[in-house]
């Protein structure tokens, strides 16, 4: 019975101890997905889109966009410089090819099966802006997210538009 009553308190002591390391242990946090470049038909990675200033996805990625909602904030504060309904054709002097990114259709890079891979892409531009390359773009693209000139949930609106755009 000695034997029986030692090896309770023995398995007792230790479920205690793994319970006090388990409560002290840190809660893990969520990782956002990191973008997974898309494979060329010829074979070999194709290198993703990316904008020009430094920085990783915003809150944007973990909210529900609106694309209606999207749509107007679109019209009001992208469609200027990316057209209506993202079509491009808007010139900038002094960037490699004379214009202003298109949205639809999208640099075929930055479309991804996985919407949050998609939707992370298209964040990385908005929260942090963009210089095109060339030798003096007149036209840069602002850093909505850094400037706080939209908030995490208008930026989400702004990607499930982007993206619905993107899916027809």
């Amino acid at each position: 019975m000695k034997t029986y009553t030692r090896w309770l308190l023995n398995l007792t002591a230790a479920l205690i101890v793994i319970g006090i390391v388990a409560a002290c242990a840190p809660a893990a946090t969520p990782v956002p997905p990191t973008p997974v470049p898309p494979t060329a038909e010829a074979g070999g990675p194709v290198e993703v889109a990316r904008p020009s200033n430094p920085g990783g996805p915003g809150p944007a990625i973990g909210l529900t966009g609106d694309v209606t909602a999207g749509e107007k904030i679109f019209v009001d504060s992208c469609q200027k410089c990316h057209g209506e309904k993202g079509v491009g054709g808007v010139k900038n002097e002094g960037s490699d090819d004379g214009t202003i990114p298109e949205l639809n259709p999208i640099d075929e890079t930055m479309v991804d099966k996985d919407p949050k891979v998609f939707a992370t892409n298209i964040d990385l531009f908005i929260e942090h802006g963009s210089t095109a390359a060339g030798p003096s773009p007149k036209e840069k693209m602002d850093s909505w997210g850094d400037s706080k000139k939209l908030t995490p949930q208008q930026i989400a609106d702004v990607i499930a538009y982007i993206i619905s755009l993107n899916s027809k």
